[in-house]
């Protein structure tokens, strides 16, 4: 029986549950993204317990988050491969397994080894499975309905990070680091349950799971990969004494990222072929097939997708790099303790869940673009006025600020997908939602260490020049905030780039 009469086909799902199976499909989804992010964001809370129960310093501690970052980062795209090759419900329900035995097995490891290894599965499986809702939405649903959708799903994947970590900090004081990995097994094994109900065998689009596509491009992963690694121990390296090791790494990952677009350009030439082992057996003859590209460069072509893909990238370094200098600041600047600012932070994470979902609902007022450019707007705005905050005056307008950041956030987040991805070929919309993430986690993992390196630059020169220890540090961090807003605005010009396609989105 092939997959599209099978009894978990997309057909055979619609006419079991109707129009609402694609709600279904869209809540199944979102459960594993909300695992795989929570999975992402929560390991922080815990690393300092981490590092004493392993007698180990904080730099090694750190590559259980590192590692995660990595393998994630890279593994987004293999999405269109393996969902080609094996099927939309398989390669979920593999990731889920993989989330769920991450999270056993490291909760009960007794070796760092074992820890590391739980975390780059967990980060491998969170990769896979990110880019999965984005094609989703654009298939499944109408375009008056995509805002809505992407809304709801927004809504539900940032309340992850938004209640994760102050869940974590609780139970790290009551029951140790472990209690980290075992937060993401209920959601992993709800998301099992849902995905045996609603995830189909096909793809929302008609697509089908054919194990003759073709095959894995191992020679771009290992190009990606590397490149990837290097640049981002580069950066660390730049946080050390030693600066010749990091300009090394920098241009070595310079040279691997050149040949990777190289490389992915020679896939794309017509007609080239790559022999596959000839059987020679009842006379068959011997079978070509072609090695698809890891990263399909045609989607640049496009203007809307490739100026999407600059935002995410500019996105995902204010997104994360001020994920980390925010509880920083208020750590060390302001000197407020971590529970304060765990608290206080949560009212801010659950406001920027229903501006994702109000905006959703809102999203056909204006075109994507708009919303992307007001978001990035606001988020600059509230880096740009971070040093007018005076510790000593209360910290109403920080907490405004922080608030404000969060609402021009939850702006840009569910519209940045539609703007990018709306309008594109259907065939290349799994590799355009790969490509996307892939870029905004890159620049994510780029932008906690390039906030790392501004702000310790700012910090020793200050300390040099100045006998006030206290005023140097916030001067370090404001000048650090403008660095952020400088970053954001920059982002601004090319969402204004962002027109809108004039083709239709793809609707089954």
């Amino acid at each position: 029986m092939s997959l599209a009469q099978g009894p978990h086909s997309l057909q055979a799902l619609q006419a079991r549950y109707g129009v609402r199976h694609r709600w279904l499909l869209l809540l199944s989804v979102m459960l594993g993204s909300m695992a795989a992010v929570m999975s992402s964001t929560i390991m922080n809370v815990a690393i300092p317990d981490m590092s004493q129960h392993f007698a180990l310093g904080q730099s090694r501690v750190q590559w259980v988050t590192s590692g995660f970052m990595v393998a994630m980062t890279v593994s987004m795209l293999t999405t269109p491969w393996l969902l080609a090759r094996y099927g939309y419900r398989r390669v979920y329900e593999v990731c889920m397994w993989l989330l769920l035995g991450g999270g056993v097995v490291g909760g009960f490891a007794n070796d760092f080894p074992l820890v590391m290894a739980a975390r780059v599965a967990e980060g491998l499986a969170a990769g896979v499975v990110q880019p999965i809702p984005a094609i989703i939405i654009l298939r499944a649903f109408a375009s008056e309905e995509q805002g809505r959708a992407s809304g709801l799903f927004g809504m539900g994947v940032v309340l992850a990070p938004a209640i994760g970590p102050s869940m974590g900090g609780v139970l790290v004081d009551m029951f140790g680091w472990r209690s980290i990995f075992f937060m993401v097994v209920p959601l992993a094994m709800v998301a099992l349950w849902l995905s045996r109900r609603y995830v189909p065998t096909s793809a929302p689009g008609g697509v089908q799971a054919d194990a003759d596509s073709p095959g894995l491009d191992w020679i771009g992963l290992a190009l990606a990969s590397a490149s990837t690694l290097m640049l981002l121990n580069g950066l660390v390296q730049l946080r050390g004494d030693d600066d010749s090791v990091a300009m090394v790494l920098l241009a070595l990952a310079g040279v691997g990222m050149a040949a990777f677009v190289a490389w992915q350009r020679h896939l794309l030439q017509p007609g080239r072929r790559v022999r596959r082992a000839a059987s020679g057996r009842q006379g068959k003859p011997v079978r070509q097939a072609r090695r698809g590209p890891l990263m399909n460069l045609q989607v640049f072509g496009h203007r809307h997708f490739a100026m999407g893909a600059l935002v995410s990238f500019t996105y995902g370094i204010a997104l994360f790099g001020s994920t980390y200098l925010l509880p920083v600041y208020m750590q060390m600047g302001l000197g407020l303790s971590p529970s304060y600012i765990g608290a206080a932070l949560l009212p801010a994470g659950i406001l920027l869940a229903v501006t994702i979902a109000a905006v959703g609902r809102l999203s056909n007022r204006m075109p994507p673009a708009h919303w992307v450019s007001w978001g990035l707007a606001l988020l600059a705005l509230s880096f740009a006025l971070m040093p007018l905050v005076q510790p000593a005056a209360g910290l109403a307008l920080l907490w405004i600020l922080v608030i404000l950041g969060r609402i021009g956030l939850g702006f840009i987040l569910p519209s940045l997908n539609l703007g990018a991805l709306r309008g594109l070929p259907k065939d290349l919309i799994p590799q355009a939602s790969s490509v996307i993430g892939f870029v905004r986690m890159l620049g994510g993992a780029a932008g906690v260490s390039i906030c790392a390196i501004v702000l310790e630059w700012r910090l020793a020169v200050y300390a040099l020049a100045s006998s006030s220890p206290g005023r140097a540090d916030l001067r370090a961090f404001n000048e650090t905030f403008v660095f952020l807003a400088a970053t954001t605005a920059l982002a601004l010009l090319a969402a204004w780039k962002m027109a809108e396609p004039t083709a239709a989105p793809v609707k089954d």
